[in-house]
């Protein structure tokens, strides 16, 4: 009996280490990157007001027209890329003009829109993008289809996809959606959305392992919403609950 209490007492450094390795690889596997859709907009600014407050890395991805016809659309921008934890990202020039079957219709209509968002936004490749309306990845080691739409849709879709990558741009898709209505109110509470995002790491059905990529809009964070305070309070329950925000950048290898 007395050697079998000396093995467990020898063996319990190992086994504590183990359950310590453990738990930092469960924190390491719960990241959560931050990415914000269709600026410069109405609450653009309460964003990167928080986002500097609180020190969080973010992608930014920002449609041509709203720079050049957003009041202060342009200083917005400015502001964001003087930002060293903010990535700007490309969304496009026309964000399709919201008609996306007659926008991806035309691959190299596509592929110059894309390309004349950069000249507006000032971006040269690599750069980092998504597309509008599109839950497409297209990176050096990761690639997933949208999933939502119909096979003979992606069928004359997925050449766009290619050529726009081929195009000099990293596309990122996202794994899960803060929703709004139509005027852009959230429609899920920010204690709803911390529990879907608690409930979806339990799965960690996510492109990347333990990599949750969640999109929002910019017009969400509009003061009418209480922008700021939404913001700041999902950034604090994410924070309690042990997750990290990660930096797009670092997203994936570039190399297999």
């Amino acid at each position: 009996m007395a050697f079998l209490r000396s093995v467990a007492f020898r063996l319990l450094p190992a086994t504590a280490m183990l359950l310590v390795g453990s738990f930092a690889v469960f924190a390491a596997d719960k990241t959560i990157f931050l990415t914000f859709d269709d600026g410069p907009l109405p609450g653009t600014a309460n964003i990167l007001s928080v986002l500097a407050e609180e020190n969080v890395p973010a992608a930014l991805f920002m449609v041509g027209l709203h720079v050049e016809t957003i009041p202060n659309g342009r200083d917005l921008l400015a502001q964001a890329k003087g930002m060293p934890l903010i990535t700007v990202g490309n969304h496009s020039y026309s964000h399709a003009n919201n008609r996306y079957r007659r926008y991806y219709s035309n691959t190299q209509a596509v592929v110059a829109d894309m390309l004349h968002a950069n000249q507006v936004l000032g971006l040269s490749p690599v750069v980092y993008a998504r597309l509008p309306g599109r839950d497409v990845f297209r990176l050096p080691t990761v690639s997933r289809e949208d999933l939502s739409i119909n096979v003979a849709q992606w069928e004359r879709e997925w050449l766009d996809y290619e050529l726009v990558a081929e195009a000099g741009f990293y596309l990122y898709g996202w794994d899960f959606e803060w929703v709004h209505s139509n005027d852009g109110k959230p429609v899920q509470s920010v204690d709803h959305l911390v529990s879907e995002i608690d409930h979806l790491f339990q799965y960690g059905r996510f492109t990347q392992r333990g990599k949750m990529v969640l999109l929002m809009h910019d017009e969400m964070f509009q003061d009418q919403f209480n922008g700021q305070g939404n913001l700041r309070s999902l950034i604090t329950m994410l924070r309690q609950r042990g997750y990290a925000f990660g930096d797009i950048r670092n997203y994936a290898p570039s190399n297999p």
